[in-house]
């Protein structure tokens, strides 16, 4: 079971510090999609779970500055050169395995931007 944010810290900390900027760490979703992917192609992380997105958004909304999701990247960055390697094991030029890999980073940043932290257009 994944974890639960504490939303009433968060609201009890905005009451007495308006303004204060707050940063989440540790707050990886681990979306199991990659972690699957992971376990498929030799990986061992047999329980890995993270903060459901929804959380995520809501803290978003709130005194919430910074969310660390680094882990997330990790994961799907990972998944695709594992699988990568594993179906194409005589692959040795970082051009060909780092393809679906970067693909993957680029759409889970653009994923947790637009449809998870709220900060598209924000920059």
């Amino acid at each position: 079971m994944p974890p639960p944010l504490r939303f009433d810290v968060l609201e009890e900390v905005s009451k007495r510090l308006p303004g204060f900027p707050i940063v989440l760490h540790g707050s990886s979703s681990v979306p199991q999609e990659f972690v699957k992917i992971i376990n498929e192609y030799g990986g061992k992380m047999p329980d890995a779970v993270g903060i459901p997105e929804e959380q995520l958004r809501k803290a978003a909304t709130m005194s919430v500055c910074k969310i660390n999701i680094d882990s997330d990247l990790r994961l799907a960055f990972t998944a695709m050169i594992r699988k990568h390697f594993v179906e194409h094991p005589d692959h040795f030029d970082p051009r060909q395995y780092l393809t679906e890999a970067r693909a993957a980073l680029r759409d889970m940043v653009r994923h947790k931007i637009v449809d998870v932290l709220g900060c598209n257009g924000k920059a």
